[in-house]
């Protein structure tokens, strides 16, 4: 049996993991304005191209969470992350729309595998008493993922062109050859009498003692996918659209991102002090008025103020989203609950780029689409409030999941 490395050292390696899967989501956005400039595509081309990388990313969620729970967190998170290291680095190569589109499913699927492997495996590698700090620090990584996209495509890009962007994501495929001998499998994981397989582990989502908790899970991963997706897969090319050059929009979105940072800090040290729910409703709240602000706005100071404060409480809400949810099953079924919500969440991210594609397309303002982020918002909001309900202290038991029962 492998020895168990401390809490920081794990966390350390997942998030780098996390950050190198926010790189490539990041990169994305940019990509995609630098080839408004280079291949002339239309914005229903650029929305399709952010669809079908969320499409590929929910089936990997759904697929690589029931497999997480039959073979194990350590084998599935390789496995992904290897999938999406070396499609996003072929991605490169593309010479035509339509196989960049086919290479960013792929992407995607290796991509949406990896992140709620990555969760289920800090939470239960974690102490009892640092379980959800652990978890919500994991998501900074995210944001750091964020930065990073940011300054390459606002120094790489402009000077190297958009394949250069996609090739520097061929270094997790490296990264996963070291994780392969520094991780080793989770406690909870190693101490389940009998795995579940694949039908029993769905049908348990939607017995009794977990309906209400999925039903929430479903309908909170789509409304936060489809606000998430809509607003920052697009951000760059807004901020072009809205008459900013390519080089300085990069730069401000750069200065937007590094509001993620303390906004999952804040998250990370209120989910213990006001509880994992509370901390979602306040942080998202907060996200659904800066959207709809940032919508309006149409002066720069305005748009960096109010996108500083989109990215600080938006990528708050997502570090209590994954704490929260996460807390929801015990270890036999952790990976396959928050694996299907984050799957059928991004149906939501598959529609909301699109939608903006269109949107654009036919002269539809701003305001107007950032109001939609703004309703979506308020309905998982609301859903959250009615049958939402915090795991942490009503059912610490779960937490540690160690029974089989089916």
């Amino acid at each position: 049996m492998d020895s168990q490395p401390s809490p920081n050292k794990l966390l350390f390696a997942s998030g780098l993991g996390m950050l190198f899967d926010s790189l490539d989501v990041g990169l994305l956005g940019f990509v995609i304005a630098a080839l408004f400039v280079a291949w002339h595509i239309s914005a229903t081309s650029a929305g399709l191209l952010g669809s079908m990388t969320l499409i590929g990313m929910a089936l990997g969620s759904a697929v690589a969470g029931l497999y997480a729970d039959r073979i194990g967190r350590k084998k599935t998170f390789l496995i992904t992350l290897l999938i999406y290291s070396i499609a996003s680095g072929v991605s490169a190569f593309a010479a035509s729309v339509g196989f960049l589109i086919l290479m960013r499913f792929i992407t995607g699927f290796g991509l949406g595998g990896e992140l709620p492997v990555a969760t289920t495996f800090v939470l239960e590698s974690s102490p009892p008493e640092q379980r959800g700090r652990m978890t919500a620090l994991l998501e900074t990584y995210w944001a750091f993922g964020s930065i990073v996209a940011a300054l390459i495509g606002y120094l790489i890009i402009p000077a190297f062109t958009w394949r250069a962007a996609f090739a520097i994501t061929v270094l997790p495929a490296l990264y996963a050859l070291y994780l392969r001998r520094a991780l080793p499998e989770t406690p909870a994981f190693r101490s389940l009498s009998r795995r579940l397989n694949f039908r029993s582990n769905m049908v348990r989502l939607w017995q009794t003692e977990f309906r209400r908790r999925t039903t929430v899970l479903w309908v909170l991963w789509f409304t936060a996918n489809f606000a998430y997706y809509g607003m920052f897969f697009w951000l760059p090319s807004v901020l072009v659209l809205k008459g900013y050059s390519l080089i300085h929009s990069f730069g401000y979105v750069l200065i937007m991102a590094i509001a993620q940072v303390p906004g999952y800090l804040t998250a990370a040290w209120l989910v213990e002090r006001l509880g994992r729910k509370r901390t979602l409703i306040l942080f998202s709240l907060l996200s659904a008025i800066s959207a709809l602000l940032f919508g309006i706005s149409n002066t720069l100071p305005w748009l960096l103020v109010f996108g500083l404060l989109l990215n600080f409480s938006n990528l708050g809400a997502w570090g209590a989203t994954y704490v929260f949810s996460v807390e929801q099953y015990p270890a036999a079924s952790r990976a396959t609950g928050l694996g299907w919500a984050m799957g059928i969440g991004k149906l939501g991210g598959v529609i909301a780029p699109y939608l903006v594609g269109v949107l654009v397309t036919a002269h539809a303002s701003f305001g107007a689409i950032f109001s939609i982020f703004f309703v979506v918002t308020l309905i998982g909001i609301t859903v959250l409030l009615a049958l939402g309900r915090d795991q942490r202290r009503d059912a610490p038991d779960a937490l540690i999941g160690t029974t089989s029962r089916p």
